[in-house]
């Protein structure tokens, strides 16, 4: 009975070639889809989950006067007190974020110096991280304050071997006084594909306390906390222990909470102190894009076996008459509809292996097939899922003719079939009209990112970390490029301008201030003529100049700020911090250095140029090689055995934006899938109608209806369901695209135009592509359609 089903199958599908093809086509298509989405998840529900289960983050919440503020940032005496005074707590260790050292100059034995990435950390780093190590123990290679671990990578770039205990590592990094001497105690394996803290070189925390030994004060905070709770403690009942803990060592304003670090990469989004998401909602959008493609996919399926369900009349008369039961007859529509689905699975594997190297470079991985068991059940999962959803409804209708009608060859429809068929249709341009929309919205967003006026000027311009002579001498070193041909200005600043600046509650005081506010300022310390490099327009006062000794005691601040500091006329007004007075001598207009996802915050610039330590360079435009050309000789001559890491402004700019643009550039393609798809489905059924249909466009031909009146005869039952899935479309669509742009701070607004563009474009797709199969049946010779069967 197996080869007998297997039988009719086969010759099923050769009979039936066109519905084959496009079933199969389809399916493959969708199947590829979902399985590119599902290892891209896959690997994104992965990162960090190789540590301990119980390894948790401290976090702190804020509590200023504009809201909750939630941040990483904790006291660097956090962790030793928490081993000390919780029992709870297993082991605990301090680190830094990786972007404090950022990307240092590193060299051994007067070779020429390599970027790497470092951090610092402390003693206990690789006994609460799982990061494997290759040479050294856990407990021993940070013990020291002279000592430093290294990457695999790095090791083999340096040394070409990982035999490198106890030579000597030099690294420089821009924030630190000067060169620093260590010895290497430990290589360890790199783990970059399932970690999202990339780092090669890790250094002792006693260095960095060294110092800025500030920073353990309770007052200040800024390290990472990191910690393993014991077995069989409760993470909720500690959470609720630790929220006040810094209320008794004097900061009122700030409670703790933990988080497991496994979910620090997936919730990273918080609102009012509580998660509100991260990453984890690009995978539950993709999660179910791949769901969505995959049901229009389906859809196809069931929406041409049930059309063609008349060619297969007989069949079913017969079987049924000789005693098949209806349960024999699900099993061989359901059979049919697997061995589709595994055909398709095949396809799609071969597809997605020509596919990924073109995904990887879009969602920047390094994803591959590799035939493991989570790999081999999910490919199961979809092929189950698939064959089942598409399978299911034509299996019991087609098992649910009637015998004696089925042998005469009359298929009595029913309104609810009818109701059925079409409302498959509404659901496939649904989900598709909807994939239009968002990527219009998608679009129009990042492009109004792409073009709203920031504030400042990011295009030719440049900058680097001055190191050896530069940094001794950063007023030397920016003169010299200001002479430069094609150097329109050059000035410099204590840290990368973008995402990176820092912060602070301070003592603050001004005239008229309420003490109850708790106020955070973002803050930087400046050299002259940094605003006038980078296009920062003065709202009121002056800048910074060279010219005035008497500037170190006075200070810009942003419009921002001067909102939230209520001050009318603020130029010469004293803004008093950490007890010293500062006079205010300018207002800087409002200038955005997060992402359009944050609201421009209060913040005040220093003049320090002894602390600034990033050049920035204002280029003509068509001048930048040669400027580069020319900072790269002026470094080899004043600071031999430096590299010169030169970076752009505008690819920082870009980097904030990384994320949207990967899901703009999925979602584009997502879309264009799902609407290939669902138009080879209307294909195939507007073929199958007009193939059925023959003995009437013949008579209706010799009655004297023009070829336009056919075309209009067979198109307008298809462009129906299409305008009434706009119609549902448009209202869904509208709450998702709103609840994503929420996200920004900044956005466009929601134009009725979009939603009319996106349903206008479908319902010209699904024209087009019914009106090659109308057209070509109403240019039939009447005669031939007189003489076919049907």
């Amino acid at each position: 009975m197996f080869r007998h089903h297997l039988l009719l199958i086969y010759r099923n599908f050769r009979r039936y070639k066109n519905s084959f093809f496009i079933n199969l086509i389809g399916l493959s298509t969708g199947i590829s889809c979902a399985l590119l989405i599902y290892l891209w998840v896959n690997d994104e529900m992965k990162m960090d989950r190789f540590h301990n289960d119980r390894l948790y983050q401290v976090m702190a919440n804020e509590n200023i006067t504009e809201g909750v503020n939630t941040v990483d940032a904790t006291p660097g005496i956090l962790a030793e007190t928490m081993v000390k005074e919780m029992p709870e707590v297993e082991s605990a260790v301090t680190a830094s974020p990786t972007y404090w050292l950022g990307k240092s100059s590193v060299s051994t034995n007067n070779k020429t110096a390599i970027k790497a990435a470092g951090k610092f950390a402390g003693a206990d780093f690789f006994k609460i991280f799982s990061y494997p190590l290759l040479v050294g123990k856990a407990d021993q290679v940070l013990k020291d304050k002279n000592t430093v671990v290294i990457s695999e990578e790095l090791a083999l770039k340096l040394f070409r071997s990982t035999d490198v205990i106890g030579k000597e590592f030099l690294w420089r990094n821009a924030d630190m006084k000067s060169d620093n001497h260590a010895l290497i105690s430990g290589v360890f394996k790199d783990i970059r594909g399932n970690s999202s803290d990339h780092f090669d070189f890790l250094v002792s925390l006693d260095v960095f306390f060294a110092a800025a030994p500030n920073y353990l004060k309770w007052g200040n905070s800024g390290p990472n906390t990191f910690f393993i709770l014991k077995e069989g403690a409760d993470p909720l009942q500690f959470n609720a222990k630790i929220k006040g803990f810094l209320k008794t060592k004097g900061q009122t304003n700030i409670s703790l909470f933990i988080r497991p670090y496994g979910d620090s990469y997936l919730y990273s989004k918080f609102e009012n102190g509580k998660v509100a998401g991260g990453r984890i909602d690009y995978v539950k959008l993709f999660s179910l894009i791949a769901v969505f493609i995959l049901l229009i996919a389906c859809i196809n399926f069931m929406n041409l076996s049930t059309a063609k369900a008349s060619r297969r009349l007989k069949e079913v008369g017969v079987k049924k008459v000789m005693g098949a039961q209806r349960s024999s007859l699900i099993l061989q529509y359901m059979a049919e509809s697997m061995l589709l689905t595994v055909m398709a699975v095949f396809v799609s594997l071969l597809a997605v292996e020509l596919l990924l190297p073109q995904f990887n470079t879009i969602v920047d991985k390094q994803l591959s097939l590799h035939y493991s068991v989570p790999l081999i059940l999910a490919l199961l999962g979809i092929t189950v899922f698939t064959g089942l959803i598409a399978g299911s409804y034509p299996a019991f209708y087609l098992s649910g003719l009637k015998p004696a009608l089925a042998l005469k060859g009359r298929l009595n429809l029913t309104q609810g079939a009818l109701w059925t068929r079409q409302g498959l249709v509404v659901f496939q341009f649904t989900l598709s009209v909807i994939l239009i929309v968002a990527v219009l919205v998608i679009y129009k967003q990042i492009e109004y990112v792409q073009h709203k006026n920031q504030g400042y000027q990011r295009d030719n311009v440049l900058y680097f970390e001055a190191a050896g002579k530069f940094k001794n001498n950063i007023n030397f070193a920016i003169d010299a490029i200001k002479k430069m041909p094609g150097v329109i200005n050059a000035s410099s600043i204590d840290r990368e301008l973008l995402g990176d600046l820092n912060y602070t509650f301070g003592d603050f005081n001004w005239e008229g201030r309420d003490p109850k506010e708790v106020i955070k300022f973002q803050r930087a310390d400046v050299n002259s003529g940094l605003f006038e490099t980078l296009g920062i327009k003065m709202a009121e006062g002056r800048s910074f100049s060279d010219k005035f000794r008497s500037d170190t005691s006075k200070i810009i601040v942003n419009e921002a700020g001067i909102k939230v500091m209520r001050l009318k006329n603020p130029v010469g007004k004293v803004f008093n911090i950490w007890g010293t007075d500062f006079q205010i001598i300018g207002v800087i207009k409002d200038f955005h250095f997060e992402s359009l996802h944050q609201t421009i915050k209060p913040m005040f610039f220093k003049y320090r140029p002894q602390y600034t330590n990033r050049i920035m360079v204002n280029v003509s435009a068509g001048k930048l090689k040669e400027v580069i050309d020319g900072l790269q000789r002026m470094n080899a001559t004043y600071n031999p055995g430096y590299n010169m890491d030169i970076k752009f402004l505008d690819q920082d700019f870009q980097a904030q934006y990384v994320a949207e643009s990967r899901v703009a550039l999925l979602s584009r393609y997502f879309a264009a899938i799902a609407v290939v798809i669902s138009c080879l489905g209307l294909f195939g059924l507007a073929t199958f109608t007009a193939e059925r249909r023959l003995k009437e466009i013949g008579i209706r031909k010799v009655l004297g209806a023009s070829g336009l009146h056919v075309v209009y005869t067979l198109s307008k039952d298809f462009t129906k369901p299409v305008v009434a899935a706009i119609l549902i479309a448009i209202p869904i669509s509208y709450v998702l695209t709103q609840n994503w742009l929420n996200s920004f701070a900044y956005r466009i607004e929601l134009r009725l135009w979009y939603f009319v563009a996106a349903g206008f474009l479908a319902l010209l797709i699904s024209v087009v592509t019914v009106l090659t199969q109308a057209l070509r049946a109403a240019n039939v010779n009447p005669v031939q359609c007189l003489k076919a069967d049907g």
